[in-house]
């Protein structure tokens, strides 16, 4: 099993995440893209990498917006695979132009 980190602790190094308000420790991050087209991109990209490293997160795409939470089911919250993801997600983001 994987160690959970402190959300706070995990936020530090995302600055355009923030903790999930729900029950359960994660972390979350709203984008908005362009159009679809550039949203479905961006979740294919992710999706590609989630499979490869078993490791996928919990989104929903309308349009133009993508909501991602990210947290490590086994582990019951947020641990270093969720902060990896993360920067990955920021990146490619940043790629398609997200805001």
């Amino acid at each position: 099993m994987t160690d959970r980190i402190d959300v706070a602790e995990a936020l530090k190094a995302l600055p355009l995440w923030r903790a999930h308000e729900g029950d359960r420790p994660a972390i979350t991050r709203s984008l908005t893209f362009t159009d679809f087209n550039a949203a479905f991109g961006f979740m294919t990209r992710v999706a590609l990498l989630a499979d490869k490293v078993d490791h996928h997160p919990e989104w929903s795409n309308v349009y133009n917006r993508v909501e991602v939470l990210l947290t490590t089911h086994d582990a019951g919250g947020v641990t270093e695979k969720d902060v990896r993801m993360a920067r990955f997600i920021d990146e490619a983001a940043a790629a398609t132009g997200a805001k």
